[in-house]
């Protein structure tokens, strides 16, 4: 079905290789079936295959967990797409063009989901839950999506053990599910924790259980400045930037993203949000606005990093209105994502050899960051040329001059001391 709306097999391949393209292929086949033009199943399929990635970066391992996630898909999608957006209703057709192509292949799919709507964890034994999260504990959105993929994880968890009154909870129970996790990181097992004290708390309020089990629940400990920034060396990076092939547009792109990465140590949501507008060529300077700290930053604009971003605009980047630097090069031509961004400095760690845990657009930013530790600038300075909001952030790089600690190891760094 997809050779009728795409003549590149690279593009079938890449629609393929999506976790949910079963349920894609069936929805395009109803599409077709009802008579969509070609233009309209063109521009769903990549907002489905995003809709995949958007839910298995939130812990969605299947399809049955999906329909809890179209909301925040859709408010992702507005603030990716919706800065120009003026007013209400600009902003409700950007939701809705989110929205409506993953609701209805999800009922498609589902069609219990037409009459009951979205499906909450745990909403036929607890139908209060996630008002009670949101109206009375004033839970964001963006926070209970990392709640609801925890709560369905534990929802399938009790499913899988047999347990099917919410009352016969005990400390075994929730300490069995709390080894079955793990596998996750701290930070991801404390968000756990956080999601089904919540839930056991309510459930207790409500009298569904006579004692607040939330005791047995304990989140581990995390503990500041505990580990180390993941940082390359510069031989690594030399070794990076020389496996991009700059021939090709999807190269010139690239080369130029990795440039700004390790030289200014910008993140990727900065470089994904890029426009034009931000380089100024008569004056040689590059603007870094809205930054995560809540203010912009300006830099001199390196000749590398200069040649690099117009050789991409002037022979790689596609005919556009739109003032963002980075697109796509593969239709349809969308600004690139923060996620496209770090995707594509993992890749070329990868494909150089280098190894490194959780490789990405951070471990670039990381490694930006170490060279200005080596070449001696104080932790404030780097603090403020790489946007940390507060020097707490910085100061985890204090323990990265490894050269003076393996001294000190060695037992020949008294005049240090």
């Amino acid at each position: 079905m997809l050779e009728l709306y795409y003549v590149n097999p690279e593009t079938w391949d890449r629609i393929r290789a999506s976790w949910i393209y079963g349920p894609i292929e069936r929805y395009v086949e109803w599409l077709n079936k009802h008579s969509y033009s070609a233009t309209t199943v063109r521009k769903r399929i990549p907002i489905l295959m995003e809709f995949g990635e958007f839910a298995r970066r939130q812990g969605v391992t299947i399809l049955e967990e999906l329909p809890g996630h179209i909301e925040g898909f859709a408010q992702y999608w507005l603030q990716k797409h919706g800065q120009g957006c003026k007013t209400d209703e600009a902003r409700k057709r950007v939701l809705m063009e989110a929205q409506n192509p993953a609701r209805q292949m999800l009922v498609l799919l589902m069609p219990e989901l037409k009459e009951k709507g979205r499906v909450e964890p745990f909403q036929k034994l607890v139908p209060g839950l996630f008002d009670y999260m949101k109206n009375e504990r004033g839970i964001k959105e963006s926070t209970l999506q990392h709640y609801r993929s925890n709560l369905y994880a534990f929802e399938r968890y009790l499913q899988n053990i047999g347990l099917k009154e919410l009352r016969n909870l005990s400390p075994v129970i929730l300490s069995g599910f709390l080894t079955s996790s793990s596998g996750l990181c701290k930070n991801s097992l404390g968000i756990r924790c956080t999601a089904v004290r919540i839930l056991i708390r309510y459930l207790y309020r409500e009298r569904i259980i006579a004692n607040d089990l939330s005791g047995a629940l304990d989140s581990p400990r995390n503990y500041r400045l505990s580990s180390i920034p993941r940082s390359i060396t510069w031989d690594e990076v030399n070794r990076m930037l020389e496996a991009v092939d700059r021939r090709a547009p999807i190269g010139k792109r690239d080369h130029a993203i990795l440039l700004l990465l390790v030289t200014y140590g910008l993140r990727s949501r900065e470089i994904a949000a890029m426009t034009i507008d931000d380089i100024d060529w008569r004056q040689g300077r590059i603007r870094v606005p809205e930054r995560k700290a809540g203010h912009s930053t300006a830099y001199p604009l390196s000749t590398i990093v200069g040649e690099a971003i117009l050789d991409y605009l002037q022979h790689a980047r596609p005919k556009t209105s739109d003032r963002h630097i980075f697109f796509r090069t593969r239709p349809p031509y969308t600004p690139m994502t923060y996620e496209n961004v770090s995707g594509r400095a993992a890749r070329y760690l990868r494909k150089a050899g280098i190894p490194i845990s959780r490789p990405g657009s951070h471990t670039l930013r990381h490694t930006c960051v170490q060279r200005l530790v080596d070449a001696g600038f104080s932790l404030k300075t780097i603090g403020d040329y790489v946007g940390h909001r507060s020097a707490d952030s910085t100061a985890i790089y204090a323990k990265v001059a490894l050269d003076v600690l393996r001294e000190i190891g060695y037992g020949v760094g008294e005049d240090i001391l």
